[in-house]
């Protein structure tokens, strides 16, 4: 792709693999020089901008906005907008929902590992996204209280109740992807709150195990596009971005990556089982119901973590 670009553009690509620590420490060591493009997941920009000041406003008209997917950038450029200035749109996405083995059991939403049919049977983490989903299943929206510290700890004081109660029906609380993927496997779990590629290579193993948007909505990740405050080539940073927005490039890059883009129709490109199971677990009305997590306001997380003891040491 790098050399298809280049050959297309003119411009020279240099490649810096990194995670989202990373990026925002050496952005803020050099005040946001030294490239001119980053990938900061969408949770991870409206923070250090507002704290560090290290990406530039996008300029939104260079953009080619009809490749995108209309829901995916709408809930980008809301969730990465400071002071009426958007700072990211979105590229590649997974989400959280729910895998089931639709042969020994059925389930549409996150309280249904719940159900006493399936005490002993059912798997997921101990972890933030988890309180978030059941959430969401209560029919409350956890992101409209995150700037409410009082509400949001008693909304999840409440998802804590119902998921104490739900602790016998957990055969183990997951915390890394093979133990998960072999309990989906021997059946010794029926149903877990997973994420999508997870559930997409136990079914390319087993057709009956699935992974199901849930119907109070999968939540969703957004790795983004981003520019640098002190980038120096902005022209070629939308020339990439809009390079990998192209249907057919963005299908290579979800072949490669395992994750989809927010390119629309790149979806339609993918080879064989992949592009099924999309279209299987996502219709339009799934695609536009997930969750798209915002930036995390400071203190949240300690919020949740007390939570996430007290389930934890529950009997």
């Amino acid at each position: 792709m790098v050399t298809q670009f280049e050959k297309e553009s003119g411009y020279k690509v240099e490649v810096t693999l990194s995670n989202n620590e990373e990026m925002i420490s050496k952005l803020r060591a050099t005040g946001g020089a030294g490239f001119d493009l980053a990938q900061p997941s969408q949770d991870r920009i409206t923070g250090p901008q507002q704290e560090f000041g290290i990406y530039k406003a996008m300029d939104v008209s260079k953009l080619k906005a009809d490749l995108f997917i209309g829901s995916m950038l709408d809930a980008t450029k809301k969730n990465t907008t400071l002071d009426g200035k958007v700072y990211g749109v979105p590229h590649i996405w997974g989400t959280e929902g729910l895998v089931v083995n639709t042969k020994l059991t059925k389930m549409n939403d996150y309280t249904d590992l719940c159900r006493a049919d399936v005490k002993g049977k059912v798997s997921m983490r101990l972890k933030r996204p988890t309180l978030i989903s059941f959430a969401f299943a209560a029919g409350k929206d956890p992101f409209a209280l995150y700037n409410n510290p009082t509400a949001y700890t008693a909304l999840m004081e409440d998802v804590a109740k119902t998921l104490t109660a739900c602790k016998g029906n957990v055969k183990f609380y997951w915390d890394n992807k093979d133990q998960l993927l072999n309990g989906m496997r021997a059946g010794e779990v029926v149903g877990a709150l997973m994420w999508d590629t997870g559930g997409w290579k136990l079914n390319s193993e087993d057709a009956d195990i699935k992974f199901i948007a849930p119907k109070s909505g999968a939540t969703g990740w957004i790795d983004t596009f981003a520019i640098p405050a002190k980038g120096r080539n902005d022209e070629a940073a939308y020339a990439w971005i809009n390079f990998n927005m192209r249907p057919e490039i963005a299908a290579r890059v979800a072949k490669s990556a395992g994750n989809f883009t927010a390119s629309k129709g790149a979806d339609q490109l993918m080879e064989g089982k992949l592009k099924a199971q999309f279209a299987e677990s996502f219709n339009d009305a799934a695609l536009k119901n997930i969750k798209w997590y915002p930036a995390v306001p400071a203190g949240l997380e300690a919020i949740e973590g007390r939570i996430l003891d007290r389930i934890k040491a529950a009997n």
